[in-house]
């Protein structure tokens, strides 16, 4: 008798094909930015104004939203509709912003001189964004 020899899979390939079955199956596009110099509370004060809309609409707002952080968010929103266009051949006229939401990246620490001889921390946030868009016809 022969024996067969199993192939061992290491775990991290194994998840990572879970995880894009997982992602066809949702039917969603994602777009990730990391370490943004720009403070979370301020990026999440322009994402929540475009959370649930269009992206049509989500765009035309970002273009005119009199703030800095609002041409990078542009750009995330943007790359995550040419991914659902290109990697799971979605309409880009049908899709809307699903998820979208900030977290916090690494603070950069550094210390300011004050009044008599005393120092203040300044601290330089950072923030991660992340905006997924699905296709108006796939809610439940």
């Amino acid at each position: 008798m022969e024996a067969k020899t199993k192939t061992h899979t290491p775990n991290k390939v194994r998840r990572r094909k879970q995880r894009e079955a997982a992602k066809e199956a949702r039917n969603e596009a994602r777009a990730i930015a990391k370490f943004v110099k720009a403070a979370p509370r301020k990026l999440r004060l322009v994402i929540d104004g475009i959370r649930g809309k269009s992206t049509e609409e989500a765009a035309s707002l970002l273009r005119f939203t009199p703030n800095r952080v609002a041409r990078v968010i542009e750009k995330v929103l943007m790359s995550a509709v040419s991914n659902a266009e290109n990697n799971m051949q979605m309409d880009p006229d049908a899709l809307y912003i699903h998820q979208a939401y900030v977290d916090g990246g690494p603070v950069i620490k550094r210390f300011r001189p004050r009044a008599m001889g005393r120092a203040t921390p300044i601290r330089k946030r950072t923030s991660h964004i992340t905006i997924i868009v699905k296709e108006r016809g796939d809610e439940i």
